[in-house]
């Protein structure tokens, strides 16, 4: 009898513990902000199911994942449409950069219209999809495609009542798809109480992601979740996402990290004599400023005379004027001795201003964060926060401005943010609970003396330096603003 095979502790522990683990690859969608919340895009090879009620998108993401694909990563696609043309799709996405018709003549693109009469379609029982498979596979051999959308399930399964088959047909179609080794993503309706119509249709997907186009206070909001991610870590919130001229663009609830480096470089307010009360000379470079106070004491003209301090430095400025007109603003700040003419000129000053009832809050975060991305500005200016209350709650604004803070940090601008506070309450009260994500915290406020007003200034709080805990005398003249 031969002798039994020994097994080492080191064998023994390589067992157990089995192979090491391998990370699930994915392909970079290159749509605005799903990369980051899904960990690096879809995954490699495999099929990802977008679901939705009608108008919440799938399309659109279906279409950008191909088209991105193809312009940014050199990944071919084909696309598969059941109810729209080529040209229809060429011109319904011709409004946000996408020309359909070029990315085919280069051969980056494949673009087939499958029309489907179910007049036309006798159900056996042994119904397949081999049709399908032929030309699908002919497409992906023609342009060698890596990439491959299906718009919409609903459209290729209409026709057939059986269950059974349905659900054995898209099995075999997903793992067809699977063996060519394209990235696939399916679009597919919501249905009553369900993810999807059919209901297993989320279940043989690797990935799904749900799209909502919902109406809350008027104003309509998309909302994106992944809602199952085979093999990955993935966020799991809802996350905003906007559909604007160049795409879909998704907004993080939160910044995914506070791995921003705090500056010791300081730059001065603005004011000199408010300078001399921070013991550090002025305010930290990218940090975040409040600057509260009621109606007339001279909130937005410490705005003005920090933005002018930063253009004399060579540093572009951006005012994000919510409640006055650029000209509105020019002109009342020449009365205190501010020119911000000859800095808009020089382009060292750029005004952002908008109504904030003309949108919902993750468009007006999508349109500032896409003007300072252009720009590029050392200091940004909101005036006044207090007014983005009237689309949203105090919780909303909220997670708004702290977005905008983390976004700012990590591309070293420093903010100043002006805040409304009621007539008879302290200038301590914003409105908006954004006081403890400040670095620096000014209250401005109106004192009667003698039958006369006089304007007052106390510094709340001064993150990392030391200040006067006194409250000041403020007085605005031609000269500009001057802390006694």
């Amino acid at each position: 009898m031969p002798p039994k095979k020994m097994h080492s502790r080191a064998t023994t522990r390589r067992s157990v513990r089995g192979p090491a683990l391998r990370l699930l690859p994915k392909v970079q969608t290159g749509i605005q902000g799903f990369d980051d919340i899904s960990g690096g895009g879809l995954p490699r090879g495999r099929t990802t199911l977008v679901c939705g009620s009608a108008g919440s998108g799938k399309t659109v993401f279906a279409m950008e994942f191909l088209v991105r694909g193809a312009r940014d990563f050199g990944e071919p696609g084909v696309f598969i449409s059941f109810e729209e043309s080529a040209d229809e799709l060429a011109q319904n996405v011709a409004s946000m950069g996408f020309d359909l018709k070029a990315l085919t003549a280069h051969k980056q693109l494949l673009i087939d219209h499958v029309r489907i009469v179910r007049s036309e379609i006798e159900e056996t029982g042994e119904f397949d999809l081999e049709g399908l498979f032929i030309r699908l596979g002919s497409a992906i051999d023609a342009i060698h495609a890596k990439r491959v959308a299906l718009d919409s399930l609903e459209a290729l399964f209409g026709a057939f009542s059986s269950v059974g088959i349905l659900r054995a047909e898209l099995r075999r179609l997903f793992d067809w798809l699977k063996e060519r080794g394209v990235t696939t993503v399916v679009t597919g309706e919501r249905g009553e109480g369900a993810l999807t119509r059919y209901g297993f249709e989320e279940y043989v997907s690797d990935c799904v992601i749900l799209l909502d186009n919902r109406v809350v206070n008027e104003l309509t909001a998309r909302r994106l979740r992944i809602v199952k991610y085979r093999g990955t870590v993935h966020g799991t919130d809802e996350y905003p996402f906007l559909i604007k001229e160049n795409g879909i663009s998704v907004i993080p609830i939160t910044s995914l990290g506070m791995d921003h480096i705090a500056s010791s470089e300081v730059i001065s307010t603005g004011v000199p004599t408010l300078d001399g009360k921070l013991a550090a000379g002025g305010f930290y470079r990218s940090s975040t400023v409040l600057v509260s106070g009621g109606a007339g004491t001279g909130k937005s003209n410490l705005a003005g005379h920090f933005v002018a301090e930063s253009a004399r430095r060579g540093d572009r400025s951006l005012y994000i004027a919510l409640e006055e007109s650029q000209s509105e603003i020019v002109r009342n700040m020449q009365s205190v001795g501010i020119q911000l003419a000859p800095l808009v000129s020089k382009d060292l000053l750029r005004f952002h201003a908008f109504r904030p009832t003309a949108h919902g809050l993750e468009m007006h975060l999508a349109s500032i964060h896409e003007v300072i991305a252009e720009y590029r500005p050392r200091a940004v200016v909101v005036d006044s926060v207090t007014s983005l209350l009237s689309i949203g709650s105090g919780k909303e604004v909220a997670s708004m401005i702290i977005r905008l803070i983390d976004f700012l940090k990590m591309n070293g601008a420093t903010l100043v943010m002006t805040a409304l506070t009621d007539a008879g309450t302290s200038p301590e009260s914003t409105g908006v609970d954004v006081s403890s994500l400040v670095d620096t915290w000014l209250a401005l406020g109106n004192v009667q003396n003698d039958r006369v007003r006089v304007r007052t200034l106390s510094i709340v709080k001064a993150r990392g330096m030391g200040h006067s805990n006194q409250m000041h005398e403020v007085v605005i003249s031609g000269k500009g603003i001057e802390i006694k």
